[in-house]
């Protein structure tokens, strides 16, 4: 797996994001929030495994309205 964003629009502008990105053996999972001209805010960081990385991807784009997108920074 690559680099991967997945996006979902806010009701006041903003975007709530999740950044997929590879560290060594795991997958770094980076979740926040952007509302330009602002700095992205970081909620939450965590690494998984690549099959956990995967469920949760799933998970996001299933249940959470989440879809993929372009970075945002």
């Amino acid at each position: 797996m690559g680099t991967l964003w997945l996006l979902r629009s806010c009701d006041d502008g903003g975007t709530d994001y999740v950044c997929f990105r590879p560290k060594h053996d795991l997958i770094e999972i980076l979740e926040g929030y952007h509302l330009p001209p602002q700095m992205p805010l970081i909620k939450r960081r965590q690494r998984l495994h690549p099959d956990d990385a995967t469920t949760r991807l799933n998970r996001l784009e299933r249940s959470e309205g989440f879809r993929h997108g372009a970075p945002l920074f």
